[in-house]
């Protein structure tokens, strides 16, 4: 099968199109025929060598599919070779085919494409984790999205919107200010002097900030809040780690809260389903619908990475693997 793998840790042009054999499940795991693969943030990091997951090189990279079950392992129950899925792993993505644990093999609502669900289980399992786990995200609240126009910010400007928050989006450019009105963004605000624009439009603050980007806008983002408030930091797109000066959080009673889905997974098999379920009335009726960027075909992972990378991304990068027929050939299986 094809697959693309990182040979080095160079940057995207690492990335090799190499023919592999075709793995077999195990005991616990699925065997999926990839039609999709969604495209994320640690996987160019991956290619530098900068992820805090190092796999031996060679390796396939890739953390989220969609697809067809082509094969169970033994004592895998509840799921059926045909059956149209999402999987979430942690490598194999951009190969034909990837073997995912049976916990992290999810179902696809009939009205969702393949296209679309392969942008959707990294960001919107984080999401939901970071609002509604880490958050306490209550119907009514206020919510700061920064970074709203990307992969991981769309999902979050979705989810936010589906529990009944109103959602202020930060972004850079009048084209991602026009993508996440279309999500249902209550407010957009530009990244240039957001603070001053969010307490124009809540003196008070907002209830949670949820923060992708990290670097500078950290403090300010801190001032936004409300009394009680809640800042999520979710990653550092900006390439810096912030400091935060407790006293801030001290005099203006308001918290700071890690959100890492990946780690709070280990010792938590059920919580990927749990989510799911909590996901699937706002998957079903289409208000969680992720936002295309583009969709490329396999061997152009390396350009989807530097994408990413160009912070010009509106909504999700999805790679073509096998496409909506989704299906291998009986024959297929040695590769």
């Amino acid at each position: 099968m094809r697959a693309m793998q990182l040979s080095a840790t160079n940057g995207p042009g690492s990335l090799e199109l190499r023919d592999i054999e075709t793995p077999s499940p195990g005991p616990g795991e699925v065997l999926i025929d990839v039609a999709y693969a969604g495209v994320t943030f640690p996987e160019l990091l991956q290619s530098r060598g900068q992820y805090q997951m190092r796999p031996e090189l060679p390796y396939t990279v890739g953390s989220e599919v969609s697809g067809f079950v082509r094969e169970l392992g033994e004592g895998v129950t509840g799921l059926s070779v045909g059956d149209r899925v999402v999987g979430v792993a942690n490598i194999g993505a951009y190969a034909e085919s990837i073997l995912v644990p049976a916990a992290s093999v999810l179902p696809l609502p009939d009205a969702v494409s393949l296209s679309a669900g392969a942008g959707m289980p990294m960001n919107l399992l984080t999401a939901d984790f970071a609002l509604r786990v880490r958050g306490r995200l209550e119907p009514g609240q206020t919510v700061l999205i920064h970074g709203a126009a990307g992969g991981l910010g769309s999902a979050l400007v979705q989810v936010a919107g589906a529990f009944g928050a109103e959602v202020v989006a930060v972004v850079s450019t009048e084209e991602k200010a026009e993508t996440v009105r279309s999500l249902g963004a209550s407010h957009v605000v530009f990244a240039d002097g957001f603070k001053d624009a969010v307490k124009d439009l809540f003196p008070d603050g907002v209830d949670l900030v949820a923060d992708p980007v990290g670097g500078e806008r950290f403090t300010d983002s801190l001032r936004t809040l409300k009394t009680f408030g809640t800042l999520l930091v979710l990653g550092f797109t900006a390439g810096s780690i912030p400091e935060v000066k407790v006293n801030r959080l001290l005099l203006g009673n308001i918290s700071v809260a890690g959100v890492g889905w990946g780690a709070a997974l280990a010792g938590r098999p059920d919580m990927v389903v749990t989510q799911w379920e909590t996901l699937w009335p706002h998957l079903s009726s289409g208000a969680l619908d992720p936002a295309i960027h583009t969709v490329l075909p396999l061997e152009r992972a390396p350009e989807a990475l530097e994408l990413i990378d160009s912070r010009s991304v509106r909504g999700k990068v999805v790679l073509e693997v096998r496409g909506e027929a989704g299906r291998a050939d009986t024959n297929d299986h040695q590769g």
